[in-house]
């Protein structure tokens, strides 16, 4: 069923890296499509819903962390950085952190621009003598930061364990990007979601709401209306796994029966139980989130946990990568 919501618009007008990883995504084996892609509009408010389910317990468990913790982490960076938070969303926790800092400046970084307009313009009216410059982006590829905080320290922020969302591969080389992007001297808080039973993550990421459900699905209706699609959306489910392998969760869309339909004038078939990835969620101990921050050109100084061990935010600074011990 085409819904009406779905009705093409301009294909022409998509955005082309949209168009190239989904194309390139579907015709792949297994096929994928970057997590990147969830967050038009409708699907940063289905985000945003996300975080407020019972089941969800990493955003009200890192709120807690930056409420106890954030006078500490002042006390170690110091006043007048300007704080840079990569994929700032609805910045719902970012009013912890600025109201502890003392910033000269705030930068959030988006990819969906509306979304981080209105957010940004919420968020001044809590501090209205904080400049805040927003800057519509992919924080996955290299970005210029506003020449109005040229000469201020800087201190990253990069909550919600986005960092999960990546390989490591590619975590890295993120962390290398945002080292280059902030500076030598610069700091990054950054939130880190920890390893814990399949009890506690399946309905984190499969709720019993179906609220992640239609965020993941909402991804096949953002296909059909910007890139001219005509994709079965109810044909499909969403699917959340345990990859112990992996440390990590997958988000997945499986099709319930043997499906066809064509984006942007390509033809596809899948087959029933075949699926689209479309998510991971890697979760880190101890040792390792400390390891891929210094793969990444950053060193751990502080760090802090919840009792229950299942959340941890670490502070690190941009420090030269030693060649050799």
């Amino acid at each position: 069923m085409l819904l009406e919501t779905d009705r093409p618009t301009a294909p022409e007008t998509a955005d082309p890296a949209f168009r190239a990883d989904v194309l390139a995504g579907l015709a792949a084996r297994p096929r994928a499509i970057p997590a990147r892609w969830f967050y038009d509009r409708r699907g940063s408010e289905l985000f945003e819903a996300i975080t407020q389910l019972p089941e969800y317990y990493p955003t009200r468990t890192e709120r807690a962390l930056l409420a106890e913790y954030a006078p500490e982490v002042a006390d170690i960076v110091g006043p007048g950085r300007a704080v840079v938070e990569f994929g700032s969303g609805s910045s719902a926790k970012t009013p912890l952190l600025l109201g502890a800092v003392a910033p000269s400046a705030y930068v959030p970084i988006d990819i969906s621009g509306e979304f981080l307009r209105e957010s940004a313009a919420v968020l001044g009216q809590g501090f209205p003598a904080l400049p805040i410059h927003p800057v519509e982006a992919d924080f996955t590829r290299p970005i210029r930061l506003p020449d109005r905080i040229n000469g201020a320290p800087r201190l990253g922020f990069f909550p919600g364990s986005t960092i999960g969302n990546l390989t490591a591969a590619a975590g890295t080389d993120l962390l290398r990007a945002m080292a280059g992007t902030l500076g030598a001297g610069a700091m990054l808080l950054i939130g880190m979601d920890r390893v814990k039973g399949e009890e506690v993550l399946i309905p984190a990421y499969d709720d019993a709401q179906g609220v992640t459900a239609a965020f993941n699905l909402n991804l096949l209706h953002r296909i059909n209306r910007e890139l001219g699609g005509d994709i079965p959306v109810d044909a499909f489910r969403h699917v959340a796994r345990w990859s112990d392998g992996d440390a990590r969760i997958e988000m997945h869309l499986e099709a319930s029966r043997d499906v066809g339909f064509a984006i942007d004038g390509h033809r596809f078939t899948m087959a029933a139980g075949e699926t689209i990835h479309t998510e991971n969620s890697h979760k880190y101990g101890p040792h390792g989130a400390r390891l891929l921050l210094a793969a990444g050109g950053w060193t751990t100084i502080a760090e802090w946990t919840d009792p229950n061990g299942l959340f941890a935010i670490l502070l690190a600074e941009a420090r030269p990568v030693p060649a050799a011990p």
